[in-house]
């Protein structure tokens, strides 16, 4: 008789629904959602954003003078002076974070018939779809398929200068943080009233957690990348992401709970049903890892890496850890932090970062015949 095999996802569980816990349901596991981030949505940078959808900074359709839309009583300095063709989000927390700010302010008029929202995978891209069809029916979004920042920022080259391809060798892309906006009024109205584009192509706007790779930035407005082709990137920070204070004493209990037979489809400090399930024998678990925080209080739980428990002689541990679990990460800027941070390799890193880019990571790791043969009681 085969059982479910445990999986532990160092996630908090998305609502109404998780694709993670919807797949892995129902292909031979038993999911466990750990979580390890708590967040925090930044409102005075949120309130920015809605700013500029009130200056008009988002109608890049509108064929009138550029500083028409701009309220001098309702933009601070020359901030909203330039406009946005677009937005990439490459987290669910920064969907999270704009959503919020929409549900609790609302949401502007605007004209832009199409506006291009560029996100990275499958997950964000959903997350996206509901807010759009909800708040901005003309937007259009792109990049589900990308798998990472890299590809992203490639496909964005290809789609954006698409769109505006007379791009102005003239005007600057030196703006890299809104926060500290530093072009000059007339470097804008030079660009702006520029008589080969008067409509030069506009930034896109990226709204990002504290903690990001830099990656997308330096590659669309890379020094090395012709002028013409440099997309103006925009970053504004909307919220703050820290470890959660209960997470290794959660994890510890999740993991106690693996190997005692018994498993629940999400663990909290709050949970309180320690009944024994009795079973004839304890099949290996799997760990997955969503980003660098935490890991290493994993490492410490799991007694792997620079935590594996010295062999009798002395000698170092083995750095793989226990034989009962084994870790997957959802992509190579995990996978890579664990190597790089605490020497530890993980046993699976998903080419794509979905569920089922998980699962086809762990059914390779067993020659691509799944889980079934280890998974017997």
């Amino acid at each position: 008789m085969s059982r479910s095999t445990p999986i532990l996802l160092l996630k908090t569980k998305s609502s109404p629904h998780d694709g993670y816990q919807d797949h892995f349901a129902t292909n031979g596991f038993d999911p466990c959602f750990v979580p390890v981030l708590e967040h925090r949505f930044l409102a005075e940078n949120l309130a920015i954003v809605r700013q500029l959808f009130a200056s008009g900074a988002f109608n890049v359709a509108d064929t009138s003078s550029s500083s028409s839309t701009i309220s001098p009583s309702t933009a601070p300095s020359n901030l909203f002076a330039k406009r946005y063709g677009g937005m990439i989000f490459t987290s669910q927390r920064a969907v999270e974070a704009f959503a919020q700010m929409i549900e609790d302010h609302g949401l502007p008029p605007f004209t832009t018939p199409s506006l291009p929202l560029y996100t990275v995978g499958p997950a964000t891209a959903r997350a996206l779809t509901t807010l759009r069809d909800k708040h901005l029916p003309g937007a259009t979004i792109h990049g589900e398929d990308a798998g990472n920042g890299q590809n992203l920022a490639h496909f964005i080259l290809n789609h954006y200068n698409a769109i505006y391809p007379a791009a102005d060798p003239d005007t600057h892309h030196t703006t890299n943080n809104i926060n500290n906006h530093t072009q000059s009024e007339n470097d804008t109205n030079n660009a702006t009233n520029s008589p080969l584009h008067p409509h030069p192509k506009p930034s896109l706007l990226f709204l990002v957690g504290e903690q990001r790779r830099d990656i997308i930035p330096k590659t669309l407005m890379g020094a090395d990348r012709p002028v013409p082709e440099r997309i103006d990137v925009e970053e504004l920070v909307v919220y703050e992401t820290g470890e959660m204070q209960s997470f290794e004493t959660d994890f510890t209990e999740a993991v106690r709970r693996c190997r005692d037979g018994k498993m629940i489809s999400s663990y909290s400090s709050s949970a309180n049903d320690n009944s024994p399930l009795t079973v004839d024998s304890r099949p290996p678990f799997w760990v997955v890892v969503f980003s660098p925080t935490g890991c290493e209080a994993m490492l410490r739980v799991l007694k792997m890496g620079p935590f594996a428990e010295e062999h009798e002689d002395g000698g170092g541990g083995n750095a793989t850890g226990p034989s009962d679990v084994l870790v997957a990460t959802i992509g190579p800027t995990t996978r890579d932090f664990l190597k790089e941070r605490f020497g530890f390799e993980a046993h699976v890193c998903a080419e794509r970062p979905s569920p089922e880019g998980v699962e086809e990571g762990i059914r390779s790791f067993f020659g691509g015949e799944g889980v079934s043969g280890w998974m017997r009681c």
